[in-house]
């Protein structure tokens, strides 16, 4: 071959590789992912949901490829973040962490599939039709914290047996996510003569009036309703309580690991994982209407036990030994 012929075909080769690469790049699926939080407080969760995925045979950047869209807590974003995910042509949405984000990717396309993940009741959201046949395009997880309530009073309770008051912290945006938990905890604590006052705070500089707002009331104990504002403050909320010497619980796990007291709720890492093996599935040519809500099975009860000195509590040997987790 002359040296020129074989320039030129060297050439041609250098081209058509990264062509060739960027073609399969394009050919790769696109699963969107759309979260109300910011990326950086909830990157446990966003490789948890990786990792279902990986167990359904996808890998990022290998045979799919994810785009991901973060609220950052700005929920009105939430309805045009979610069309710029149709507009790239996801083959699936993974709509997690609340019900606004399902309801908003469920606004923004009715053929796409979508997986949600949120603690509201998806039924009564208007999320499906039902649990066990969702119909339609969308499916997901639900991990029914709304139906803790009465479960952390009864916690709380045991902690501080004579205490007569709890208050509740609920986001104001955010009441229909948490209206059955609120009734819940209402009436669990109305049965054992306990009042409920519920605080607000609806973006990190009414936190501290929130937590201060507990030593006025004369409460007892804090239940922080699931809400990604807390759970990116959780750091903020848990140096608030102690400083303000409040118990304070949290569905998540990750509240007593950055310094809060305890939590009690099902595992939200999994749930994630679930998601993306969902996600996973209806690449592979699943059905969204045909795959049922999945449910937890697994609730994790978790205790620091560093903060329980802090705030000079003495945790009994009942609530010890109901702890899956104990933080020293």
């Amino acid at each position: 071959m002359k040296r020129r012929a074989f320039i030129t075909l060297l050439g041609g080769a250098a081209v058509a590789w990264p062509l060739a690469a960027r073609a399969q790049q394009a050919a790769m699926p696109v699963v969107g992912f759309l979260h109300e939080g910011s990326p950086d407080a909830n990157a446990d969760l966003a490789r948890a949901f990786r990792n279902g995925l990986n167990e359904a045979g996808f890998t990022e950047g290998r045979n799919v490829s994810i785009e991901y869209r973060w609220a950052s807590g700005e929920h009105d974003r939430m309805p045009s973040l979610a069309a710029d995910l149709v507009r790239l042509g996801s083959a699936v949405i993974a709509a997690t962490a609340s019900a606004e984000t399902a309801l908003a990717a469920k606004a923004a396309t009715a053929t796409i599939p979508i997986v949600f993940n949120t603690g509201t009741d998806p039924v009564e959201a208007g999320l499906v039709a039902a649990l066990n046949k969702p119909g339609g395009n969308i499916t997901g997880v639900t991990t029914t914290n709304a139906q803790l309530g009465t479960k952390w009073v009864g916690l709380m309770h045991e902690l501080k047996p004579g205490a007569t008051r709890f208050a509740l912290l609920v986001n104001p945006a955010r009441l229909m996510n948490i209206a059955r938990m609120l009734r819940d905890t209402q009436a669990a604590a109305a049965a054992i003569g306990l009042e409920l006052e519920v605080l607000h705070a609806g973006n990190k500089g009414e936190l501290e009036t929130a937590l201060a707002g507990v030593v006025e009331k004369q409460a007892g104990a804090l239940l922080i309703t699931p809400d990604y504002l807390f759970l990116d403050h959780r750091v903020d909320i848990a140096t608030l309580a102690v400083r303000y010497g409040v118990p304070a619980i949290h569905a998540n796990r990750a509240f007593p690991a950055a310094g809060g007291l305890m939590s009690y709720g099902s595992d939200w890492t999994d749930t994630f994982r679930q998601s993306g093996v969902y996600c996973g599935r209806i690449l592979k040519g699943a059905n969204p209407a045909d795959l049922p809500v999945q449910q937890p099975t697994k609730f994790i009860f978790t205790i620091n036990l560093k903060t329980t000195r802090a705030l000079g509590l003495q945790i009994s040997d009942r609530l010890l030994a109901l702890a899956d987790e104990v933080i020293e």
